[in-house]
């Protein structure tokens, strides 16, 4: 069994900044790739941020420049610093991570950016 925790939404003013978190727990082997998704009212779910275990990143344009994703391998942890935030950001955001083959999702934290 696998859990993932994530931690560090909120209501944050356009401008703002939140760091989210991820921990990972269970029957963990080895972890490959951690990546952040988001899914906003009546949109589909989209990636963010991905990390390999090596620390090569991809970023969805939309976030580049602003976001920074992260990785501590010891703690098999995952975080996003989100800054610059506007509006367009809120969303749900989930963690994702791939162990041996198989992709386990968060159970998402909301993110909503408002004045």
């Amino acid at each position: 069994q696998v859990q993932l925790v994530e931690s560090g939404g909120g209501l944050v003013q356009p401008g703002g900044s939140l760091r989210l978190s991820c921990a990972t727990s269970g029957s963990i082997s080895s972890i490959s790739t951690m990546g952040w998704y988001r899914q906003a009212p009546r949109k589909q779910r989209e990636l963010v941020a991905l990390i390999s275990t090596g620390g090569s990143t991809n970023y969805a344009d939309s976030v580049k420049g602003r976001f920074i994703i992260t990785r501590e391998n010891a703690k098999n942890t995952v975080f996003l610093q989100m800054n610059s935030l506007k509006p367009e950001d809120t969303a749900v955001y989930y963690c994702n991570v791939r162990i041996s083959g198989l992709s386990y999702w968060g159970q998402g934290t909301q993110v909503t950016v408002s004045s």
